[in-house]
């Protein structure tokens, strides 16, 4: 339907980074979801579609849609968290991917504690800070308001979603991926730290 070259390489690009999120533990069986869209088309999206494995996507497994969440190439349903990835894109026109991945150590920091702080060298320079999430059910259009409204601070690249995932932008799918794998190694520092306090002197 849409003969673009660019379009065909940046879905190649997602099936790569979505993997590698499998591979590094960044989320588990068929939970998570990636999308991104073409800077200089920035009404197109693509997104992974619902019930596919990270770890073992192709590129049939990506769903191009617009803005409204229109399906204009594909088949199956699209990720059930579709509300806030495009909702994240109309209120941030300089975020062109989206990653949301169920990755342990931010999870269990941020659901034990109600915040995660910034902990590591990396992510002061990457993230600065990153917002909590209240749980709501997932895929519900209650999650999806309040994750869109955390990113509404331009200065919030990494949401955590109490006992849910991460959220994490960027400008391309890499360097949200990027995001992503530093979010986590600050989660897992942050987590030693309270073992460490908690043990002998």
């Amino acid at each position: 339907m849409f003969p673009d070259p660019d379009l065909e390489l940046l879905r190649k690009e997602l099936v790569n980074i979505t993997r590698r999120l499998y591979q590094r533990g960044l989320s588990s069986g068929t939970s998570g979801n990636t999308s991104a869209r073409l800077p200089d088309r920035p009404d197109l999206v693509w997104i992974k579609a619902s019930g596919r494995c990270f770890g073992e996507v192709e590129e049939k497994d990506f769903l191009l849609v617009d803005l409204e969440g229109n399906i204009l190439e594909g088949q199956g349903r699209p990720s059930k968290e579709i509300r806030f990835h495009l909702g994240i894109y109309r209120e941030r026109p300089e975020i062109n991917a989206v990653i949301h991945g169920h990755s342990p150590y931010a999870t269990a920091y941020a659901t034990a504690f109600g915040r995660l702080p910034v902990v590591t060298a990396a992510a002061e320079a990457g993230l600065s800070r990153i917002a909590v999430v209240g749980y709501e059910l997932p895929g519900s259009e209650e999650l999806a308001r309040l994750v869109v409204a955390a990113f509404r601070d331009k200065e919030v690249k990494a949401a955590v979603l109490m006992k849910h995932g991460f959220v994490t932008v960027g400008p391309d799918i890499r360097k949200a991926y990027y995001l992503a794998d530093v979010l986590e190694d600050n989660a897992r520092v942050a987590s030693l730290m309270v073992q460490l306090k908690a043990g002998p002197e």
